[in-house]
């Protein structure tokens, strides 16, 4: 395993976390930095983005040689148009900011880490949110009060550290 690495799990979406663990360094849980601006429609409606300023102040925080970043792949599905359009567009800036900062980084399904970090049988959006917060908060509990339904950010960190992905 490699002592400088900083693991650096993101839940895809502007709902989502991050999460940062690595040897040496307190573990950190972030809420994906936001902004809500109006969408370039006719018709007023206003749509949220990635602040992608205060997410390079969260990727600033360490050596970016030392960074691997672990990106959950976007929800894409046609009969959540707006949900699915609001994903793809956070990954889009996510990658965007990844590349021109030369930070490593790599895809992975929900499912590849929840079959590791969440136990067998959980079934269900809400059930394996339950159990992300629960096995979360029982392995970060500095992270307790954290106001999410789910830790899935450290819990992808997590996961890239124990496999050193």
């Amino acid at each position: 395993m490699d002592n400088n690495k900083i693991y650096i799990g993101i839940d895809n979406g502007t709902t989502g976390t991050i999460g940062i663990v690595g040897n040496g360094i307190e573990p950190q849980l972030h809420h994906t930095p936001t902004k809500k601006v109006l969408d370039y429609t006719k018709a007023k409606k206003n749509v949220t983005r990635l602040d992608c300023v205060a997410f390079k102040d969260i990727l600033d925080q360490f050596n970016h040689n030392d960074i691997c970043v672990i990106m959950e792949r976007p929800m894409i599905n046609p009969t959540r148009w707006t949900a699915s359009m609001t994903a793809i567009r956070c990954w889009e800036a996510t990658l965007i900011m990844l590349e021109s900062l030369g930070i490593s980084h790599q895809f992975i399904d929900s499912k590849e880490w929840q079959r590791e970090m969440l136990p067998k049988g959980v079934k269900g959006s809400d059930e394996q949110k339950k159990a992300s917060l629960d096995i979360g908060n029982r392995l970060f509990p500095q992270f307790a009060d954290f106001k999410q339904k789910d830790r899935d950010g450290i819990l992808i960190a997590e996961y890239a550290r124990r496999n050193n992905k």
